[in-house]
């Protein structure tokens, strides 16, 4: 039986590739032709038969394809495919009467015309299974391709999310960046306010006017992070002490773009900035049994500053939105915490190792 597509269902598949799909059910007629191979004419009557039921299913395929495009109900669409495949048959008899009475093969030259309505199942089925063949293909055909929308359609949508992920991180750490610039301003340290707007148009262009993939080597990662705390020695100086512990094998691993510059901008911002002394900030990076392990921790200032960019969690926009990324990078692979042990504040992720090789990353470690 043949299966009726959806009205919807307009992409099919090229038509040779129909013809190819039905040609086993044709081409099984051949068989019935080997037994009857020197008794007399019945050989000849079915091959005729099997070359007349290959060039039904090219009609056929047309009128298949006809009818899925104008979206007919199933059952009309198996009653006009049944009532097709019958006529197909019945001319297959009609040709092979014709035959006979032409080369003088019948001892009654006259037309039979009952017996063209019988005999019909081998020819029949054949093409009804050719037709069933065809709407499988089809079937299968269309379901890839609307897998293969479905994939598509999450990867843009996924494309999208990181996008507005990144695109957040711009006017919190332009915010954040100009309120410094104000602070600079108002105790009168104008170069050092001049420096960190330049600084901070360095910045930007490097993260701005950069290709739009979503994960960059930690080489080019590490240079970006470099760049802001350029801006944070301008306003910090001498009370910023910052140690990086990577080596440079791990420097084309794979990592989310943006990666360290939140976790940097929160432990100054809520851990050294808000105290009166030096504190430490360390990066580290490792490969470890085909994972890499980064780890960002700094000192806490004993008297916190209040937290004014938290969402109803609590938790800071720069850590928040760095795990909506990972999540929406590395669904259920990657781990990521982020706790205070003492004077000690840490954040440690464990990523899948990628190396990179359309880019090129830095040669050594800072």
């Amino acid at each position: 039986m043949t299966q009726a597509m959806p009205p919807q269902a307009t992409a099919q598949p090229p038509f040779w590739l129909a013809l190819l799909a039905g040609l086993p059910a044709i081409a099984s007629l051949a068989l019935m032709v080997i037994p009857d191979l020197g008794h007399g004419h019945v050989a000849v009557f079915k091959s005729l038969y099997l070359g007349l039921c290959l060039l039904w299913s090219i009609p056929l395929a047309v009128l298949q394809r006809a009818l899925w495009r104008r979206g007919l109900a199933w059952w009309r669409l198996l009653g006009i495919v049944f009532a097709a495949t019958y006529a197909m048959a019945v001319a297959n008899n009609l040709v092979g009467q014709l035959l006979a009475i032409a080369m003088g093969w019948k001892r009654n030259p006259a037309m039979q015309w009952a017996s063209l309505l019988g005999g019909l199942e081998s020819c029949w089925l054949a093409l009804l299974a050719a037709s069933a063949a065809h709407a499988v293909l089809a079937y299968a055909y269309r379901l890839r391709r609307e897998q293969a929308q479905h994939l598509s359609a999450r990867a843009a949508m996924r494309d999208a999310e990181l996008r507005a992920l990144r695109y957040q991180l711009q006017p919190h750490f332009l915010f954040n960046t100009l309120n410094a610039v104000s602070t600079l301003v108002a105790e009168r340290r104008n170069a050092e306010a001049q420096a960190m707007i330049a600084r901070l148009g360095d910045f930007l262009r490097g993260t701005l006017d950069v290709p739009q993939a979503h994960e960059v080597p930690l080489g080019e990662e590490i240079a970006a992070a470099e760049d802001y705390l350029d801006i944070e020695r301008t306003r910090l100086g001498d009370r910023l002490r910052l140690r990086w512990q990577v080596g440079p094998e791990v420097l084309r691993a794979r990592v989310p773009r943006l990666l360290l510059q939140p976790l940097i901008e929160n432990a100054i911002r809520h851990g050294i900035a808000p105290g009166a002394g030096a504190g430490r900030l360390e990066i580290a990076a490792v490969r470890d049994c085909g994972r890499l392990r980064v780890q960002v921790s700094n000192d806490m200032a004993e008297t916190p500053a209040p937290i004014d960019d938290s969402g109803d969690d609590g938790e800071r926009i720069g850590l928040r939105n760095l795990r909506e990324r990972l999540q929406a990078l590395y669904p259920d692979d990657h781990a990521f915490s982020a706790d205070a042990d003492g004077s000690e504040f840490r954040v440690a992720l464990d990523l899948p190792w990628r190396e990179s090789d359309g880019h090129r990353a830095a040669e050594t470690a800072p």
